[in-house]
């Protein structure tokens, strides 16, 4: 009744505001609203629904609720967790953000609670190895159909390749690991799995499209990509500390969607992505990249400028962009105004990124 001690409340307020637990121990998603008992850890509700997923490790209850005093005293807290569950996360390892999807940000818990992957270093094999085979769902070029292909990954060779036939001696491609990327791609794929390897091969960028279905390989295949692509940029950068290469390891695709491509002779729609590393910071349209812009920097004399000139002709859309490299101008046209202006806008962080030197060698190859 109206008379039971509100100590357990008093206890709950004073964890919650203790140092670490202000942000989702998973996520880092801000203020966190429910907890795992058993794992003495606060998170957020987005990642309470994926802790369900392990009950017999993760008891979970809202911090609205009514708490026993000994409920409270197992919250050891977040940083205590950090310290114990991730104590030896590799520099490469992708850690999920709320943002990410439910694939990656599930296998992150269990990885951490469910198989203690980061207190035990040989549990890291499948991704620190530094060589990986095995058969992924790839699909077909032409009919989109999934068919099983064989992969190796061999930080040796810093190449990633697939064998058309399970017996073949030659690869059918050799993706080099300097200008690999990997991104879960769930909606696009159709698989919750669904990872999209994008690699450049005669200096223009190509797409392949796997899954597994098993989630664990595929979050493994992903973080061996990862530490290949690590160990690649600390002998390509000898100086770089770990803060500095980790961003470049893989990218999400910092927009994308359809524009209409117009000019003088041609109006073809597609697919338009700008990853944002600048190696591949590259438009390019068509599902194989049949055209590309390479996009450089402000001191380059690269520009976006909204509108398309007067004389512009074959486009239906009327939303225009103009970008404007040393060589030419390439126009492009958008369905609605809120897409013409988050088009300018990714277009404005990658033009207002001063250029590296070693990026320089990417221009001439547009």
């Amino acid at each position: 009744g109206s008379m039971e001690p509100k100590g357990s409340k008093l206890l709950l307020q004073e964890l919650l505001t203790a140092a670490g637990n202000d942000a989702c121990a998973d996520c880092g998603n801000p203020e966190p609203d429910w907890a795992s008992l058993t794992l003495g850890v606060f998170i957020c509700q987005a990642c309470s629904l994926l802790h369900r997923s392990i009950p017999h490790i993760s008891r979970v209850k809202s911090v609205q609720d009514e708490w026993e005093d000994s409920e409270l005293m197992a919250a050891g807290g977040n940083n205590a967790a950090k310290a114990k569950y991730e104590q030896k996360v590799p520099a490469f390892y992708y850690r999920p953000k709320h943002t990410d999807c439910k694939l990656l940000r599930e296998q992150w818990i269990r990885a951490k609670y469910e198989r203690n992957e980061f207190e035990f270093i040989e549990k890291q094999e499948p991704y620190s190895a530094g060589y990986r085979e095995g058969f992924l769902w790839k699909r077909g070029r032409d009919n989109g159909q999934f068919l099983s292909r064989k992969f190796v990954l061999t930080e040796r060779e810093g190449a990633l390749k697939y064998y058309n036939k399970q017996d073949a001696r030659e690869p059918k491609a050799v993706m080099k690991v300097e200008t690999l990327n990997a991104t879960f791609q769930p909606a696009k794929i159709g698989n919750p799995c669904g990872l999209q390897i994008t690699y450049l091969k005669d200096n223009s960028t190509r797409n392949i499209f796997v899954y597994h279905s098993d989630a664990k390989e595929m979050v493994d295949w992903f973080n061996a990509i990862r530490a290949a692509r690590f160990h690649y940029l600390q002998v390509a950068f000898p100086g770089a500390g770990d803060e500095e290469l980790v961003p470049k390891l893989t990218r999400n695709f910092m927009k994308e969607g359809f524009m209409e491509k117009t000019g003088p002779k041609v109006c073809e729609g597609g697919q338009v992505c700008t990853p944002s590393a600048r190696r591949l910071c590259r438009l390019y349209f068509d599902a194989y990249a049949r055209g590309e812009v390479f996009i450089g920097s402000k001191e380059n004399s690269y520009t976006v400028l909204a509108g398309l000139p007067p004389s512009t002709q074959g486009h239906h859309w009327n939303h225009g962009i103009t970008i404007v490299t040393p060589d030419r101008k390439f126009l492009f046209a958008c369905e609605t105004e809120a897409e013409q202006r988050d088009w300018i806008s990714a277009f404005q962080r990658v033009i207002n990124r001063p250029m590296r030197p070693q990026e320089y060698a990417g221009e001439r190859d547009t």
